[in-house]
């Protein structure tokens, strides 16, 4: 049975391997253990970064995702961005993320200030895409644009 709750600092390192198969997975992308695990250390140390959940099969770590914030003045509240994604590739399939999504979607609808759930994929991410339409997100409203200094 599949369990979502807060991650504990000490699966930091977990998370961190999590992420470097996902940037593989998803971009092609090789990152270094050991430059990720300060910032995701610091997200246990500031829950005004975010917030890190796990999806547990008997205590086994089988997933993860960030939440993050963003202000919006034109609903007076917090959309949680959700980031960081990956569940162990012998549990997609079974519904974890899906799992994952409706603890922070409960959040949500149960938190006055709270006001929706956005996320970004990789453009070329389609399995992902059709995972994220299936949950009644809608990914035709907005394009992201992005800088991000070298």
């Amino acid at each position: 049975m599949i369990n979502i709750r807060l991650a504990r600092p000490e699966e930091v390192g977990i998370i961190v391997d999590f992420q470097v198969k996902m940037a593989m997975e998803t971009e092609d992308l090789l990152l270094n253990a050991d430059d990720l695990m300060p910032g995701a250390e610091a997200i246990f140390k500031d829950k005004n970064k975010g917030v890190y959940y796990v999806a547990t099969d008997q205590n086994r770590v089988v997933g993860c995702l960030l939440t993050t914030y963003e202000w919006s003045e034109w609903r007076n509240g917090t959309v949680l961005w959700i980031q960081s994604v990956y569940v162990l590739k012998e549990y997609r399939g079974k519904k974890v993320f899906r799992q994952m999504y409706d603890h922070i979607q409960q959040m949500v609808l149960k938190g006055d200030t709270l006001k929706g759930i956005r996320l970004y994929v990789e453009k070329d991410n389609h399995k992902a895409q059709q995972v994220y339409a299936a949950l009644g997100m809608n990914g035709e409203h907005y394009r992201m644009f992005e800088w991000i200094k070298s």
